[in-house]
């Protein structure tokens, strides 16, 4: 797995559906990351998700130029790449990457928008409504270590 991973789901809304930290081990309880001192990781994210908001209006600009899926790498920011995948209903799946490897983030997207149809075919899923369920977060981190 590439040591810094930032994978996130928005949604047609432009709303963030499901975000993940790859490089990190899944939170912790609110108590036990007040008590390490988890304001660093906190800044970590924050940049994170400003990085991804960026990249979003080049992905809106470059969905509708083509009629591919996988946009490959849409942004670059110093050192990090930003990576897209659209799905059919215009939900973005994003993933923010310090290295290079266009073949297994195009498998990671994919088996990924396969699990996300999975979640919104629960009939108490609602569309664009946030993805809370630990199973999905589960399997999106074990899909990482496998392709990323």
């Amino acid at each position: 797995m590439s040591s810094n991973s930032y994978f996130v789901i928005v949604g047609t809304r432009d709303n963030p559906l499901y975000e993940a930290d790859l490089g990190q081990p899944p939170p912790q309880p609110q108590q036990a990351r007040v008590a390490d001192g988890g304001g660093k990781k906190d800044e970590h994210k924050h940049l994170n998700q400003f990085i991804v908001h960026a990249a979003l209006d080049v992905v809106e600009d470059l969905m509708w130029g083509t009629s591919a899926m996988y946009l490959k790498v849409v942004d670059k920011f110093n050192e990090w790449y930003i990576s897209a995948y659209v799905t059919a209903s215009g939900a973005k799946l994003m993933l923010l990457h310090d290295a290079a490897n266009t073949d297994g983030i195009r498998n990671f997207f994919q088996d990924t928008h396969e699990l996300y149809i999975k979640a919104l075919l629960n009939p108490f899923t609602e569309i664009n409504s946030p993805i809370t369920s630990a199973h999905f977060d589960t399997k999106v981190r074990a899909l990482a270590r496998k392709w990323l």
